[in-house]
């Protein structure tokens, strides 16, 4: 019996640990979009109106780039982690897949670009893909200098407004 017991607070803690994780990733990701919002609306000067129209159709996209990189990241997982020997087939279908992820993503962003062209400005049209990468690129200079400073408690967050991390 207290096997069991012990056994079964074992289970508990465990599972209570993954939901915690969960929701500080959860938390993580919200907070993220949230900062790319604020980040994407001062670089592109929307209005309340454009940040109204925009940010539904850019989150639409996001989804769907996503959903398509998971997929193809699952058939890379599932050849990098085979217990058998992988065949010459998987790993040309991997392959494939990792080539063609980029054509469909284009693909995807093609079909966003018309509709981005109903809410924004030429200008703004413009400095999108811009803003982007200088969004990635800000946010990898904040996650190397966190790799580099001193450890301290793990928090969930994002680089912040006014600084240049």
């Amino acid at each position: 019996m207290r096997r069991f017991t012990i056994l079964s607070l074992l289970m508990l803690l465990v599972s209570t640990m993954s939901l915690h994780a969960a929701d500080n990733r959860d938390k993580w990701f919200k907070e993220l979009r949230q900062y790319k919002q604020e980040f994407m609306t001062k670089e592109l000067g929307l209005t309340k109106e454009q940040q109204a129209k925009f940010f539904p159709v850019y989150s639409e996209m996001t989804r769907k780039i996503m959903k398509l990189n998971d997929d193809t990241r699952a058939l890379e997982n599932k050849i990098d982690k085979s217990k058998t020997e992988v065949s010459d087939v998987e790993y040309e279908k991997g392959a494939e897949a990792l080539l063609e992820l980029k054509a469909k993503e284009a693909k995807i962003e093609a079909e966003y670009y018309q509709r981005f062209k109903q809410i924004l400005t030429p200008k703004q049209m413009y400095l999108l893909p811009k803003s982007e990468k200088k969004f990635t690129r800000q946010l990898m200079r904040h996650h190397n200098k966190a790799k580099t400073a001193p450890k301290r408690p793990k928090t969930a967050s994002v680089p912040c407004g006014n600084c240049n991390a």
